[in-house]
């Protein structure tokens, strides 16, 4: 077993002290980069990048190499479980992902089956060992997948969606059948993550992007208790460390306490909440991640700084927390500015925290 020499993300992650906040960016892997480009044309398209290890390996570790990242998370993609059931995903130009064999009908339901992750989605378990042996301690991997209810919407909608009109109406009309759905889905995380974890993932990140889209009462039925179930089912630990898992529910903020209840290790946050307001809410139950919004890096290297600033001190002092973005880095930024907030953070220091008090 290779020693982790940066292993400040998971210390974090368990809320012990750290000399300073851990910071990895949502889609740090990207077309933000030039190097990231280069493979993908390489590739010929984003599924093909997705399904070849070498290539997702070599990605993974892109921004590892550029930036001096606290953590690397494995370049994949949140759609690889329903396109492992056989729903013919595919991209459309300037449309996003699409499945041509949308799930809408008790017969598409029935046909649902949870794939095997060492055969269906083996391409990740490779990538990510061969991603853990690449990064020889150097900092922790991360695994991920998308939450039960988000899956539902791409696989129900047909693709990405404003209103979700089509996956509510089954919420309203058959919650029965959704359910159904989402029971299906969540076995599915669970033998996912797991597997992940066994083939080199130290840390884990649910993604649940559409939860915020949902009422309080939905949400809690049709997202977060399915997550808590894969919270619940996870192995968690390895390698003789514990194993923490992140929750992320975009647009989640008013639901935190009850996010916080999960049992996971620590919770991801947008922008659109304030971190010093989420820490007096879930006090030091779980450690917090976030939450600079990714717009503020279209903005100058002294802004950035600013801004970045303005988050550290939001966070406190409190041991457990984790910078990062309130979401993924946009494909247009330029990486000088996601070189200026990574800079920053790591020179954070008790001085810096002081100064930017009292701006």
């Amino acid at each position: 077993m290779t020693e982790l020499r940066n292993d400040r993300l998971l210390r974090a992650l368990a809320r012990e002290p750290v000399d300073r906040p851990p910071v990895w960016i949502m889609r740090q892997a990207g077309r933000y980069l030039p190097e990231y480009r280069a493979v993908r044309e390489r590739a010929g398209d984003f599924l093909t990048l997705c399904q070849n290890p070498d290539m997702a390996c070599e990605v993974t570790l892109q921004p590892i190499d550029r930036f001096g990242l606290d953590a690397a998370i494995i370049f994949s993609d949140i759609l690889t479980i329903p396109h492992a059931m056989g729903l013919g995903l595919h991209f459309v130009s300037g449309e996003g992902p699409r499945f041509s064999d949308p799930v809408r009908s008790e017969r598409d339901v029935e046909r649902l089956a949870a794939p095997d992750p060492e055969i269906e989605l083996g391409y990740v378990m490779a990538a990510l060992r061969q991603t853990r042996e690449a990064l020889d301690g150097r900092v922790p991997l991360i695994g991920f997948a998308g939450s039960p209810w988000t899956l539902a919407t791409y696989m129900i909608e047909g693709g990405s969606s404003k209103d979700f009109a089509t996956i509510k109406a089954m919420l309203y009309d058959r919650p029965d059948l959704l359910h159904r759905v989402l029971d299906v889905l969540a076995d599915a995380t669970t033998a996912y993550l797991n597997a992940q974890i066994a083939a080199g993932a130290q840390a884990v990140q649910i993604f649940d992007t559409w939860g915020g889209a949902l009422s309080p009462e939905a949400y809690r039925s049709f997202s977060l208790a399915y997550m808590q179930r894969i919270v619940s089912g996870l192995t968690r630990a390895s390698d003789g460390r514990p194993v923490p898992v992140i929750l992320f529910t975009k647009n989640g903020g008013q639901w935190l306490e009850d996010m916080a209840a999960t049992g996971a290790d620590a919770l991801g946050l947008d922008w659109t909440t304030d971190i010093g307001d989420a820490r007096r809410r879930v006090g030091d139950r779980v450690a917090l991640q976030g939450n600079l919004d990714p717009c503020v890096l279209y903005a100058s290297p002294d802004t950035i700084a600013r801004e970045t600033h303005h988050v550290l001190t939001r966070a406190g002092d409190a041991p457990g927390h984790v910078f990062n973005l309130g979401h993924g880095v946009h494909p247009a930024i330029d990486p000088e500015h996601v070189a200026a907030m990574v800079e920053t953070v790591k020179g954070w220091s008790t001085a810096d925290r002081t100064t930017n008090e009292h701006e």
